[in-house]
C-alpha cells in the first residue's frame, strides 16, 4: 500500500498519514474560520464601542487557538513548519474569501483571484 500504515478497527482500515493530514487542515479550517470573525466580524459592527468589540475578539480568538494549536502539533512531522504555514495561508484565503463575501456583502474581484492563484502557485514551490 505505497507506504501508508493501515490500523485496522473493526472492519475499517484508517490510513494513519490521511488521517493525520486531514485532521490538520480540518483543524486549521475551523480555526481560520474563529480568527477570520476575530479580525473582522466586528466590521459589521462599527457603531459599537472600540473596547466592546476588542474584548469580543479576543474571545473569538481564544477560541481560534483551541484549534490552531492541536493542529500545528499533530501537523508537525508530516508537514514542516513552512508546510504548515503554507496550507494555513492558503485555508485563510478561502476562509477569508467565502467571509468577506457572504457575511460582509463584499464584491470578490478578478483581481483578488489572479492574486490568490499566485499564492497558491507558490505554495507549490513550498511542497516542492
Amino acid at each position: 500500500m505505497g507506504g501508508f500504515v493501515g490500523k485496522r478497527v473493526g472492519q475499517s482500515v484508517y490510513f494513519l498519514p490521511i488521517r493525520k493530514n486531514m485532521e490538520t487542515i480540518i483543524l486549521l479550517t475551523i480555526s481560520n474560520i474563529f480568527m477570520t470573525f476575530a479580525w473582522y466580524g466586528h466590521l459589521k459592527y462599527k457603531n459599537s464601542p472600540l473596547w466592546i468589540v476588542t474584548i469580543v475578539s479576543w474571545l473569538i480568538a481564544l477560541m481560534e487557538y483551541c484549534f490552531q494549536v492541536p493542529a500545528n502539533r499533530i501537523g508537525h512531522g508530516k508537514f514542516s513548519a513552512a508546510q504548515l504555514k503554507t496550507i494555513q495561508e492558503i485555508i485563510t484565503l478561502i476562509v477569508f474569501s467565502v467571509f468577506s463575501i457572504f457575511y460582509l456583502h463584499e464584491e470578490f474581484r478578478w483581481n483578488y483571484l489572479v492574486g490568490f492563484i499566485l499564492i497558491i502557485g507558490a505554495a507549490y514551490f513550498i511542497f516542492k
